[in-house]
């Protein structure tokens, strides 16, 4: 191959993930976007995690909530 036929093959990728990576980011905003309106997770307690990292804050989400979350869907 001639080198501008491999420069022009590498645009071609390099374009082809941008606009990839770009959709794929949108479409995950998105995604939490929709999530956090259906009041399926609340990620403004996760946003918090960085600036409260005490030893004795309460967690976001406690254990016992997720333990009996598993337990319906086995049933």
């Amino acid at each position: 191959m001639e080198s501008e036929a491999i420069k022009e093959l590498q645009a071609y990728g390099y374009l082809f993930m941008v606009i990839f990576l770009a959709i794929g980011l949108y479409a995950y905003i998105y995604h939490l976007y929709k999530s956090q309106n259906d009041g399926k997770v609340d990620y403004e307690k996760y946003s918090d995690l960085a600036l409260k990292d005490e030893i004795d804050t309460t967690p976001v989400e406690s254990h016992i909530k997720k333990d009996k979350k598993e337990e319906g869907r086995n049933k």
